[in-house]
């Protein structure tokens, strides 16, 4: 599985279908020249065969112009610093010199940046040598039943984990399928993806590894030297049992199982593995011990287990010796309740319980005091004083023949006081029960340890779930700040274009206000120009003319019409006169035939004027209003760019928040898993100290329960003894 956080967005990868498209047309989709028209291997369909892995898929492809056949493998996941990791793995691999290595395990590999163009785009590939050879798993279906072959099989993988360890190299994916064995029974190294070099120190890993390999413990940021020693130690076991035993491969491994022997549920559960506990049982002491560290191994982080090129002793032995003494494992505890290869591999920790005492607690007593002597002497003479007392007939009632008896009694226990076995004794016992009582109680303890590492792993899982959930929040948040700005452009460049193209029928609108407005002008002015007085209206004197003067109606313009009313008081039909701003006014002699005389005039007035009226504006007017729809043209254009100006802002905005949101996270991400590498390292800390106080604690109790023993030699019944014995 991967893991890593880019701080930056992913980039995009094809499907494993995408590129087996492509590659039916290498001579297209290829750059490098010796890929460039390359042989595909087909399936029955005719289609480029893809084996497709966790963010991989690799094709089998023959050089056109070497002849060579070569693994490509095409990327279809984002990998954290792909460039970078490649180079320095190949770079890493390139020094290793082939003759210094116990076998041709290293295949010729190489980072091809922008090789392959999948549609528009290039994208990277890996071109590695195509090595004929089976996985483990099938070698061992077929030859399980050789245990010569299997063994030296182990001897070969354990000298392949030498060569690692020597250079400081690690896999990271130690399993079936990436140790191929070759035709002459010699392994190949295949899948570098995961792979750790110096060069790579501080970066995180980009994988797991098979779960079935990988100890319970390996965590996200364990990334080192010592990423293969678990599962470095689950091969080795599994081929050793194998040869031991070669039953176990059918009695214990599934047909097409993607295990060996074990599977993670044994690691994680060793107390209800049913595999392991077959592995332990096994009369083969290689079995059982190596089963045995394993067992341990699972609860230890990476960087406390012993590297198995360090820990198995370099041998060659025959099947008929791997049996029994091809491997003797130092597993059964020693100091500290650990196996005894362990304490050299363990970093120093402070102890915080005291250490095993040097107790001399005396089994008996030993050599006679004068004390002793006196105590010897005197129970006789005791003895003889109370005889002769009885016999003289000393009266019972004051003790009489008794006194000398508990005198004696008295005396002797005195003298045993005295004995410094009895002071040893008691100090030894003083000590064994003050040091016990300042050693946590190994239940306890081991409860507390397990309950907070629980703790731990239940916010680990949780962190490391929120992270990618955040992340998916943040991205959600930047594209819905796109759709929302887009969404927001999009509505007004609508608008914009909307008023872009009124503007035409603005133009014809403009044009033809402007023409009525004229019009409008030169009708109002010829009314103006007509007088009352100068050709007044039919019945229409001078003196209903003044009238109308005086009431501000000298011209045609200076009304609009009239209106009918009647007259109550003489139930009578009369007049008034509508002025242009909707007034009326009501003029002495003016009547209802007066008031039509006066609008029959003005339409006529009216009539004769629009006859007259200008046809079209002036080009200097014409022009004046095109320039004001070219200047509206140009302010809306502007507009319209401002508006996309506007949501590139919106976009560039919603990126830098997504890329400081995302800085952030990363920051914060980096920060909890340092605090957890520390958390982690703690714990491995508290499980070694755990362990040393666990035999501490064995080791203080059957001291004490020893010490107990011999103080209860040092009874008064043995004292006694021991002054006439001597022992």
């Amino acid at each position: 599985m991967n893991v890593g956080s880019p701080t930056g967005a992913q980039r995009q990868f094809p499907s494993g279908a995408a590129y087996a498209e492509a590659l039916q047309h290498t001579q297209l989709c290829f750059q490098h020249p010796e890929l460039k028209g390359a042989r595909p291997e087909l399936t029955k369909l005719g289609l480029p065969r893809a084996i497709s892995g966790a963010f991989a898929s690799v094709f089998s492809l023959t050089s056109a112009t070497s002849g060579q056949r070569y693994a490509v493998k095409c990327f279809t996941r984002h990998v954290p610093d792909q460039e970078r990791r490649y180079q320095a793995i190949s770079s890493r691999l390139a020094k290793l010199d082939s003759a210094e290595l116990s076998q041709p395990w290293k295949l010729g590999f190489e980072y091809l940046p922008d090789a392959i163009r999948v549609g528009k785009d290039l994208y990277p590939v890996l071109k590695m040598e195509w090595i004929e050879a089976v996985t483990l798993s099938s070698w061992l279906d077929d030859n399980h039943a050789d245990p010569f072959a299997v063994d030296r099989l182990a001897d070969r993988f354990e000298a392949l984990t030498r060569d690692l360890s020597a250079h400081e190299i690690a896999h990271g994916d130690l399993q079936h399928g990436n140790l191929l064995v070759a035709s002459d029974d010699t392994f190949r190294l295949v899948d570098y993806d995961g792979m750790y070099v110096p060069a790579l120190a501080g970066l995180g890993g980009t994988e797991r590894g098979h779960r079935n390999y990988q100890s319970p413990m390996r965590g996200n940021d364990d990334f080192g030297a010592a990423l293969d020693r678990f599962s470095a130690w689950v091969i080795f076991l599994s081929l050793k049992a194998i040869a031991a035993d070669p039953a176990l491969w059918s009695r214990l491994h599934e047909p097409s199982g993607e295990f060996l022997l074990l599977t993670e549920g044994d690691f994680k559960n060793p107390a209800g593995s049913t595999g392991l506990h077959t592995l332990l049982t096994h009369p083969d002491r290689t079995v059982s011990g190596l089963a045995d560290q394993m067992r341990s191994f699972a609860s230890q982080p990476l960087d406390l287990l012993p590297p198995l090129a360090q820990a198995v002793p370099k041998q060659r032995t025959s099947a008929t010796m791997a049996t029994s003494a091809s491997y003797v494992p130092a597993a059964a505890p020693s100091q500290g309740g650990l196996p005894s290869w362990m304490p050299g591999h363990l970093p120093s920790t402070p102890a915080q319980t005291p250490d095993a005492p040097a107790t001399n607690s005396p089994g008996g007593f030993h050599a006679r005091t004068p004390l002793d002597v006196v105590a010897a002497v005197l129970w006789p003479l005791a003895v003889v004083a109370a005889i002769l007392m009885v016999v003289a007939g000393v009266p019972k009632a004051v003790f009489g023949p008794g006194i000398p008896l508990v005198f004696a009694v008295v005396t002797t226990a005195f003298t045993r006081s005295r004995r410094a076995e009895r002071g040893q004794s008691r100090a030894a016992l003083a000590t064994l029960t003050n040091q016990l009582a300042q050693v946590d109680e190994p239940v306890k303890a081991a409860a507390k340890l397990r309950k907070d590492r629980a703790k731990f792993d239940a916010a680990e899982a949780d962190r490391n779930a929120a992270y990618p959930r955040a992340q998916d929040k943040l991205t959600a948040q930047y594209h819905a700040a796109l759709k929302e700005a887009e969404t927001r452009k999009v509505r007004k460049q609508r608008d914009m274009d909307k008023k872009l193209d009124g503007l035409s029928e603005d133009l014809r609108k403009a044009l033809a206000k402007a023409l009525a407005d004229k019009q409008s002008a030169y009708v109002r002015d010829q009314l103006g120009r007509r007088l009352i007085a100068q050709s007044p209206p039919h019945g229409i004197g001078p003196t209903l003319a003044a009238r109308l003067a005086a009431h501000g109606v000298r011209t045609a313009a200076d009304f609009t019409g009239y209106r009918s009313v009647q007259n109550s008081p003489y139930n009578s039909t009369g007049a008034v006169l509508v002025l242009p701003g909707g007034r009326v006014i009501s003029v002495y002699g003016i009547g209802e035939a007066k008031a039509i005389a006066l609008d029959v005039w003005r339409k006529a007035v009216v009539a004769s004027a629009t006859v007259r009226q200008p046809t079209a504006i002036s080009p200097g007017e014409r022009q004046s209003i095109e320039q004001g729809i070219v200047l509206r043209r140009a302010q809306l254009t502007d507009q319209r760019k401002a508006v996309e100006t506007e949501a590139d802002a919106s976009r560039a905005q919603a990126r830098k928040r997504l890329e400081e949101g995302q800085e952030r996270l990363a920051r914060e991400n980096t920060a909890a898993g340092d605090r957890a590498r520390q958390q982690r390292q703690e714990f491995s800390r508290r499980t070694v100290a755990l362990q040393q106080n666990d035999a501490l604690h064995a080791t203080l109790t059957a001291a004490l329960e020893t010490a107990r023993i011999q103080q209860r030699r040092l009874s008064y019944a043995r004292y006694v003894r021991f002054l006439y014995v001597g022992c």
